[in-house]
């Protein structure tokens, strides 16, 4: 008992301050260790030993220990010494020119899914030859999400659409339409702009093919006959291959003696949605949100302003959606259960998933060449189109808020 007495009392004549730093506290661990001779100590010996750093150190009884097997193993005084050479720092590939090109793509394109954007980058350094694409035409689709997030934040668009009003005229053929991957097979549907006042605003007509998701887009300023004919008749045209099937929802839109006509005139068949299968119409139901609620908004717009829409759908707005912008095509494929699942891997425009169908040039209409259409499409790069679309569209909601005002002025 005496020796342990004079172990002690030797012990508390050692002071360390409060304050000290991780040498300081390393060094007089290591001292105490060698002055006490730990390794020689027996085991009552040892957890006094222990105490007393703990107590001095402040470190816990865990971080101690493992001091106490660094010190065994002759390590602790030399991890003290610092790294000459620094941590591995990966080079910042993607600096402030290629985040503004990204930024403008993004604008231009108006914020399409990562995969699509990604594939806009590509055509515009490799189809379009533009060598400031270069790098960032390599950037991976989960680094944009990153650059997104850390750059600006994104509002989420709400889709709203208007009931269509069931009828039991027995027009069209309740089924789901089987294109066996040809192009001509058009998924319909309207969407409404919303009301103010009482007053309903313009309807924009969605025509969207199921196997190239070209898509084209018109606008009316009611729902009725008188605009709805010649509308889709127009719509119809801006096609470049021939159709062969119109399916709607059971709207009486569509679903009406004169729509049906209008189709047989043209050797359309129609048919409609079934009952029970919500899902029949889905494609272009999820273009009216990522379209049409995306670039136009849920905004009222009143219907004098119908024209001044439908001239830029077609001037501009189809022009862009069908030659440059990217769509994600799902492949099929049986999972382990032997359920038939979709992977969306591939991403082309439609008019090249038009030109990629085995012997395409069969399914163009009469003096329509897949020459006349490589001018339209490759006469100006995606983010130019996308530019140009922008401003244009700029130009049409001044219009459309002058249009508003003098509406109101004449209430009065």
């Amino acid at each position: 008992m005496k020796d342990i007495e004079e172990f002690l009392n030797g012990m508390r004549k050692i002071e360390l301050k409060s304050d000290a730093s991780k040498k300081e506290k390393y060094l007089f661990i290591s001292d105490t260790l060698v002055k006490f001779k730990y390794n020689q100590a027996r085991k009552k010996e040892k957890g006094i030993i222990k105490a007393y750093l703990k107590e001095m150190t402040g470190y816990s009884e865990a971080q101690i220990k493992r001091l106490i097997a660094k010190w065994k193993k002759g390590k602790l005084l030399s991890s003290l010494v610092k790294m000459k050479n620094k941590r591995h720092k990966f080079p910042c590939r993607y600096g402030p020119v290629e985040i503004a090109l990204l930024a403008k793509a993004d604008e231009a394109l108006n914020y399409p899914n990562g995969n699509s954007l990604k594939e806009s980058l590509q055509r515009e350094y490799e189809i379009f030859k533009k060598e400031e694409f270069k790098i960032i035409s390599q950037i991976s689709v989960s680094h944009i999400y990153n650059i997104r997030n850390n750059s600006r934040q994104y509002q989420s668009y709400a889709m709203h659409y208007t009931k269509t009003n069931p009828t039991a005229v027995p027009i069209g053929e309740r089924r789901k339409p089987i294109p066996n991957n040809k192009p001509g097979f058009l998924r319909v549907d309207s969407v409404h702009q919303g009301d103010l006042n009482g007053v309903k605003g313009v309807y924009h007509i969605n025509l969207v093919d199921e196997v190239t998701q070209w898509e084209v887009v018109c606008c009316v300023p009611v729902i009725s006959n008188k605009y709805l004919i010649p509308a889709m008749k127009n719509a119809l045209a801006q096609f470049p291959f021939k159709i062969i099937n119109f399916h709607s929802d059971n709207g009486s839109e569509y679903i009406n003696y004169q729509v049906s006509e209008m189709l047989k005139r043209e050797f359309i068949d129609q048919t409609k949605g079934r009952s029970r299968h919500s899902n029949d119409n889905a494609l272009v139901e999820g273009k009216n949100g990522s379209i049409i609620r995306k670039f136009i908004g849920r905004n009222y717009i009143g219907k004098n302003c119908a024209e001044y829409i439908d001239r830029f759908y077609e001037a501009y707005f189809n022009p862009f959606l069908n030659y440059h912008r990217v769509c994600a095509f799902a492949t099929d494929y049986i999972d382990k259960k032997g359920k038939i699942r979709k992977k969306y891997d591939t991403y082309l425009t439609p008019y090249e998933k038009l030109k990629s169908l085995d012997n395409s040039a069969q399914y163009l209409k009469k003096g329509i060449t897949f020459a006349k259409l490589d001018e339209i499409a490759y006469s100006e790069s995606d983010l130019e189109a996308g530019k140009i679309m922008k401003k244009e569209k700029s130009k049409v909601f001044k219009k459309l808020g002058k249009l508003n005002k003098v509406k109101k002025l004449n209430k009065f």
